[in-house]
C-alpha cells in the first residue's frame, strides 16, 4: 500500500490506541489517589511515581522475553491481554457504587477499591512496560532491506502516532473524569475515564490481532542484554580468582573476559560501559520532569482553571505534548543551524547540560508560582487557636466585643467581618451590643472555624453559632456553598438540583460542593404560600461561600453572598512558563542523549543503552517517591527549590564528567576489527596451506 507493508498501518493504529490508553489513564491517576481514594498528596506522589518506576522497569524484562523465548508478536500479543485486563480492574476498581451498601455515596470497603486499583496498575505496568521495546521493533522487522525510505517513513508515523495519542487523551480523560456519575450518589466519573483508555486498549489488541497473517515474524535470536551481562559477570569473576599480585595486571578490568569471550564483543562492551558511565546523573532529571503529572497537577488544583472555558487541572499535562510538536521542528531547522553559523561547538552532551540546567530553572518557574498561592491562600487556626467570623443580619449596626477585653468590632448592617484569630484558652464570652446587649459564653473547640450570625429583633438580638467544619481550601477545585435563612418563618431551600433542607430561622445548612464551579444557578426559597427564585453569581474555583436568604418581593428573592473562604485567584497560564522551560529541557535533554547514545555505541548493542536509558527513568522516579516519602519538607515551595537545587549540583557533576569524555566513531573501531579479523584469516589460511605444503613434502 503506497510502497508499505500493508501490516504496518495495524501497528501504527494499535500504537496510538496503546498511548491513549496509556497517557489518558495517567493523566487523572494522581487526583483519582487525592479525591476517591483520599490519599495525602505526599503518599499519593509515591505510588504515582512507583507506577511510572515500574513502567520503566518492565521493558527490560519485555526485551528478554521477545529476544530469547517468545519472539515478538508473541510477546506483544500475550503482555497486551495483560494490559487490557489491567485497565479494566482499574476501570472496575474505581467505581464508587461497588461496596456502598448503604448507598451513603461513600464505599464501605475502601480497601477493596484500593486492591482492585493497585492489581490493575501492575498489570498495566507489566503490559505497557513489557511491549515497549518491542513494537517498535516489530514495526521495522516489517521492511526488506532495501525498504530504508519506507522504514524512516513508518517511524515518523509511529512516533505522530504516539504524540496523537498522548495529546488527545490527556485531554479527552480529564473531562471525562470531571463529569459526574453513579448509581446511588454521583460523583466525579472515575470508572467512565478509566473505562474509555481500556476499551482502547482492547481496540488496539484487537487490530493487531486482526493484522496477523500479514506480519513478518522474526524468530527469537537471543537477547545481547544476556549476553553482554554474561560477559561483564565473567570478567568480575575472573578478575576476583586473580586478584593475586602473582598475576599480571590487564589494561581494562573487561580484559579478563578475554579467557572465554572473543576481543570484538569485549570492545563493544567497553564502548557501551563509557556511554553507561554517563547515564549515572541522568536520573535527577527524569526525577524533575515526570512531576509534571504528580506534584504540577496537585499545583494546579488550587489554581483558576477559566480560560473562558473551564481548563481540569489534569488538562494542563496537554502543553508539554503540544510544546513538543511546536518546538522539535523549531529547534532543528532554526535554533541548531543559527548556533552553528554563530561557529559554536554545540556538542551533544552540552546540550544535555543545558537541558538540565533548564529543568533546574522549571522547578525555580514552580517554586514562584507556588509562593504566590502560598500568599492567597487563607491562613487557618493552628494549633492553640480558634478563628471567628461575624455576619450582621440585621437593620441595626452593632458592636460585638471579645472578653475578656481581647477586641472589641463594629459590624454594620447586613454585613460581614472576615475571619478573626483568638487564641482558645484565652476568650471566655461574647458581648452583643445593639439595640439591646447580649452576653453569652463560650466554650469552643481548638484549631476549628466559627460563624456567629446574629440581628436584632424587638427587644432582643437573636443570635447563632456555626462550626464552620472546614479548615482547608477545598482540595478538588470545586466551590462550596451553604445557606442561612434570615426569615421569620421556615423556607425550603434548593439550588440548582441540590436541596438544602427547611431551615427555620437563622439556622445554617451544611456545606455543599457546588457540581460546577465558575456557573450560576437559581436559588429557589419555597415558603407557605408561595416559591421566590433568584439567580446566584456566578462561584469562584475553590471557594466557600454563606448566602443568607433576606426577602422576597414580587416572588424575586433577595440574597446577600458572604465570601468564607477566596476562591482560587493564581491563574493556571502562571503554570505556562514552567512547562515550557521544562519542554526545552526535554528537547535538548532526552532527544539529544538518545541520539548521542546510539551514535557512540556499536549497532548491535543499541538494546543495551536503550534499556540502560529506561533505567536512569525509572531510577528518577524511584527518588520523587524516596523524597516524598521521607521529606521532613512541610512547604511545597521548598521542596521544589530541593529538586532545582538538585538538578543543578547534577547538572554540573555532568558537566565535568562530559568535559573528559572522548566522542568516538563505533563504525570505525568496528571497522578495524573486521580489518584485523580478515588479516588474522588470511595468516591461519597461508599457514595452513604451508603446512599442507609440508605435510604432502613428508
Amino acid at each position: 500500500c503506497f510502497g508499505f507493508p500493508l501490516s504496518i498501518f495495524f501497528i501504527v493504529i494499535n500504537e496510538f490506541c496503546e498511548r491513549f490508553s496509556y497517557y489518558g489513564m495517567k493523566a487523572v491517576l494522581t487526583l483519582y489517589f487525592t479525591r476517591f481514594l483520599h490519599w495525602d498528596k505526599n503518599f499519593a506522589t509515591a505510588i504515582y511515581h512507583t507506577f511510572v518506576a515500574l513502567c520503566y522497569l518492565t521493558p527490560i524484562l519485555g526485551a528478554i522475553i521477545a529476544d530469547s523465548w517468545l519472539g515478538k508478536f508473541k510477546t506483544i500479543l500475550y503482555l497486551s491481554i495483560v494490559y487490557a485486563i489491567g485497565q479494566t480492574v482499574l476501570s472496575v476498581g474505581s467505581i464508587n457504587d461497588l461496596t456502598d451498601h448503604n448507598q451513603d455515596g461513600s464505599p464501605d470497603a475502601i480497601a477493596v477499591n484500593i486492591a482492585l486499583s493497585m492489581v490493575g496498575l501492575i498489570l498495566i505496568a507489566l503490559g505497557t512496560g513489557g511491549i515497549k521495546p518491542c513494537v517498535s521493533a516489530f514495526g521495522g522487522d516489517q521492511f526488506e532491506e532495501d525498504q530504508e525510505k519506507q522504514r524512516g517513513t513508518f517511524f515518523s508515523l509511529f512516533y505522530l502516532s504516539i504524540n496523537a495519542g498522548s495529546l488527545l487523551s490527556t485531554l479527552i480523560t480529564p473531562t471525562i473524569r470531571a463529569t459526574e456519575c453513579g448509581i446511588h450518589s454521583k460523583q466525579e466519573c472515575y470508572p467512565l475515564a478509566f473505562g474509555v483508555p481500556a476499551i482502547l486498549m482492547a481496540v488496539a489488541l484487537v487490530v493487531f490481532v486482526i493484522g496477523s497473517r500479514m506480519y513478518k515474524k522474526v524468530k527469537p535470536q537471543g537477547n545481547v542484554m544476556l549476553e553482554v551481562s554474561k560477559c561483564v559477570g565473567f570478567a568480575i569473576k575472573n578478575r576476583f580468582r586473580h586478584r593475586s599480585k602473582k598475576f599480571p595486571k590487564r589494561e581494562h578490568w573487561l580484559d579478563w573476559a578475554s579467557d572465554k569471550y572473543d576481543k570484538r564483543l569485549i570492545a563493544q562492551i567497553k564502548m557501551v560501559l563509557r556511554v553507561l558511565f554517563l547515564y549515572i546523573p541522568l536520573p535527577m532529571f527524569w526525577a524533575v520532569f515526570d512531576q509534571q503529572g504528580s506534584r504540577w497537577t496537585l499545583q494546579a488544583t488550587v489554581m483558576d482553571g477559566d480560560f473562558g472555558f473551564q481548563i481540569q487541572p489534569d488538562q494542563m499535562q496537554i502543553v508539554n505534548p503540544i510544546l513538543i510538536v511546536i518546538m522539535v521542528p523549531v529547534v532543528d531547522s532554526l535554533v541548531y543551524p543559527l548556533i552553528k553559523k554563530c561557529k559554536l561547538n554545540f556538542t551533544p552532551l552540552k546540550k544535555m547540560t543545558v537541558g538540565m540546567f533548564l529543568g533546574s530553572m522549571a522547578f525555580v518557574a514552580a517554586a514562584l508560582v507556588q509562593v504566590q498561592i502560598d500568599n492567597s491562600n487563607p491562613v487557618f487556626p493552628a494549633a492553640g487557636q480558634t478563628q471567628i467570623k461575624l455576619i450582621n443580619l440585621g437593620a441595626v449596626p452593632a458592636t460585638v466585643q471579645f472578653q475578656p477585653q481581647l477586641l472589641s468590632v463594629d459590624v454594620a448592617p447586613n454585613n460581614e467581618t472576615g475571619y478573626m484569630t483568638f487564641e482558645t484558652s484565652k476568650l471566655q464570652s461574647i458581648s452583643i451590643i445593639s439595640a439591646n446587649n447580649k452576653t453569652e459564653d463560650l466554650h469552643l473547640l481548638d484549631r476549628q472555624r466559627y460563624t456567629l450570625a446574629f440581628k436584632w429583633v424587638p427587644t432582643d438580638i437573636s443570635s447563632t453559632w456555626v462550626k464552620d467544619n472546614v479548615t482547608s481550601k477545598p482540595e478538588d477545585g470545586k466551590s462550596l456553598v451553604r445557606f442561612i435563612n434570615n426569615f421569620s418563618f421556615p423556607v425550603n431551600v434548593t439550588m440548582g438540583d441540590m436541596g438544602f433542607g427547611v431551615l427555620d430561622p437563622l439556622s445554617v445548612s451544611n456545606y455543599s460542593a457546588i457540581p460546577n464551579a465558575g456557573w450560576s444557578y437559581t436559588i429557589k426559597a419555597s415558603m407557605p404560600q408561595y416559591t421566590c427564585t433568584v439567580d446566584s453569581k456566578e462561584f469562584g474555583y475553590g471557594g466557600a461561600y454563606t448566602i443568607s436568604l433576606d426577602d422576597c418581593v414580587e416572588k424575586k428573592l433577595i440574597i446577600t453572598h458572604f465570601e468564607d473562604i477566596a476562591p482560587n485567584t493564581i491563574h493556571m497560564a502562571w503554570q505556562i512558563p514552567q512547562y515550557f522551560l521544562l519542554t526545552c529541557a526535554e528537547v535538548l535533554f532526552s532527544v539529544t542523549g538518545l541520539e548521542f547514545s546510539y551514535s557512540q555505541a556499536p549497532s548491535n548493542m543499541k538494546s543495551v543503552l536503550q534499556a540502560g536509558w529506561l533505567l536512569t527513568v525509572a531510577v528518577g522516579n524511584i527518588i520523587v517517591l524516596i523524597v516524598a516519602g521521607v521529606s521532613a519538607i512541610q512547604e511545597q515551595w521548598a521542596e521544589y527549590v530541593l529538586f532545582a537545587a538538585l538538578l543543578l549540583v547534577v547538572c554540573v557533576i555532568f558537566a565535568i564528567m562530559a568535559s573528559f569524555y572522548t566522542y568516538i566513531d563505533p563504525n570505525e573501531i568496528e571497522a578495524q576489527f573486521s580489518k584485523e579479523e580478515k588479516e588474522e584469516d588470511k595468516n591461519d589460511q597461508d599457514s595452513n596451506e604451508k603446512k599442507a605444503e609440508t605435510d604432502s613434502r613428508l
